[in-house]
């Protein structure tokens, strides 16, 4: 999982998949996986709502997968992270996180139904220029540990999230006027660019302001002030679902002493990984 870098606007012709949002299921959590692991168990429900992730990670933990991997990237009031297979054999100290399996699943955003308050289980992913479509990892996986916020931070976070979706609803619309944006340049006519500019501009703040997306709801803004998260990656990680027991040791492994890579400095292992409820 990366950095997501925010920019401001600037006039690019890059075509970024919107997100989509979806109301969320009446049956969630049905299915649950339990994690033993060195410091304790963890179980996890999985939502009904990203079914294409729910049915991956039930592949993955049915064929034992996640069986002897380590939680190779801690970083302390953050997350935690693990799911790379090249880890089972990793000698201590050794570089690690970069083993996959040989695809990724399309986003599943269900937004602003999940998001990534303390507990929340996501998958990572590559970061946004070389993975524009926000895909998943097919088997890399986080848990979110986070900080609480104070009111004035959680206001400060919707106001990086309003530049990140205008930039975002800003290139979709670039795009699709593509034609008219090179007939200007081709005629050197920097009036009727910079008109069109502004045209796209007003109408990005005119959706934004009738979605409200960026805008946290009174739930999100009780879960990021009372228990803590990471809202900064709402909207951009796929959360496909959430620990109902054992966050005390998702807590205990994100306090890991680490490395300058942020592999703990002893291995947090998975011995197994098993569903325990299903349909």
């Amino acid at each position: 999982m990366y950095k997501i870098l925010q920019t401001g606007l600037i006039w690019i012709l890059l075509l970024v998949t919107a997100s989509c949002a979806n109301n969320p299921s009446k049956n969630e959590g049905e299915y649950r996986v339990r994690f033993k692991t060195t410091s304790g168990e963890i179980i996890v429900k999985l939502y009904e709502e990203t079914p294409a992730h729910r049915d991956n990670f039930i592949k993955l933990v049915n064929s034992g997968f996640y069986d002897g991997v380590i939680f190779h990237r801690v970083i302390k009031n953050f997350m935690i992270q693990a799911g790379d297979p090249l880890t089972k054999n990793a000698k201590p100290g050794e570089a690690v996180g970069e083993g996959e399996v040989n695809y990724t699943i399309p986003a599943e955003f269900v937004y602003p139904a999940r998001y990534h308050k303390r507990g929340a289980l996501a998958a990572a992913r590559h970061g946004n220029e070389e993975n524009p479509e926000r895909n998943s990892s097919g088997c890399q996986f986080y848990i979110v540990w986070g900080e609480k916020l104070s009111e004035e931070g959680l206001n400060a976070e919707e106001k990086k999230i309003f530049a990140r979706e205008e930039e975002k609803l800003f290139r979709v619309k670039v795009a699709a006027k593509q034609e008219e944006i090179n007939r200007y340049r081709s005629e050197k006519n920097q009036e009727k660019l910079d008109e069109l500019r502004d045209n796209i501009l007003s109408e990005v703040h005119h959706e934004l302001d009738s979605t409200q997306i960026y805008k946290f709801t009174p739930q999100q803004r009780i879960d990021y002030t009372k228990q803590g998260g990471t809202p900064h990656l709402d909207n951009e990680y796929t959360v496909f679902g959430e620990v109902v027991k054992g966050l005390d040791v998702v807590g205990k492994i994100s306090d890991a002493g680490t490395d300058e890579k942020d592999r703990p400095l002893r291995d947090v292992k998975i011995i197994s990984a098993r569903v325990i409820k299903s349909k």
